[in-house]
C-alpha cells in the first residue's frame, strides 16, 4: 500500500538529522542501505501478521557511507511480511484500519519534523 500525498516524498534532508528524525518515530535504518539508497522500516507485529511500514530514499548528492549525503525521500510504502518469500505490498493485501491511521500519524509527524529542516 502507497501513502499518497502525504508530502514526505516532496522532502530532500541531510542523512544524519534524517536518521535521528526516523529513529524518533521508530523506522530503523540498520544495514538496509548502499551508496545511494536507505531504506527506514517499522515493524509491526499483529494478530494479523507481521507489517512494516517503509520509507525509501536516494542519494541526491554525497554518499550513505561517508553519512554525509543529502537524500530525497520516496512515497512510502505499507507491506505485510510473507515467510519465506518477503514483503508484499500489493493493493490486493488487506490491512488492519488500525494500523492503516497509526501509520498515517507517524507519517504525518515523521514530515513535519523533516520539514522544518528539509534542503
Amino acid at each position: 500500500m502507497k501513502f499518497e500525498n502525504t508530502g514526505i516524498d516532496n522532502l530532500k534532508a541531510d542523512l544524519n538529522r534524517l536518521d535521528d528524525v526516523m529513529n524518533e518515530h521508530g523506522l530503523v535504518r540498520a544495514g538496509q542501505w548502499d551508496y545511494d539508497r536507505v531504506t527506514y522500516d517499522r515493524k509491526f507485529d499483529l494478530k494479523e501478521g507481521v507489517f512494516y511500514l517503509r520509507v525509501q530514499g536516494y542519494a541526491v548528492e554525497g554518499d550513505v557511507d561517508t553519512f554525509k549525503a543529502t537524500i530525497q525521500l520516496l512515497t512510502p510504502l505499507l507491506g505485510k511480511h510473507y515467510y519465506p518469500h518477503g514483503v508484499e505490498y500489493g493493493e490486493g493485501e488487506n490491512f488492519p484500519s488500525s494500523l492503516v491511521n497509526q501509520c498515517k500519524k507517524i507519517l504525518e509527524k515523521v514530515t513535519e519534523e523533516v520539514s522544518t529542516f528539509a534542503l
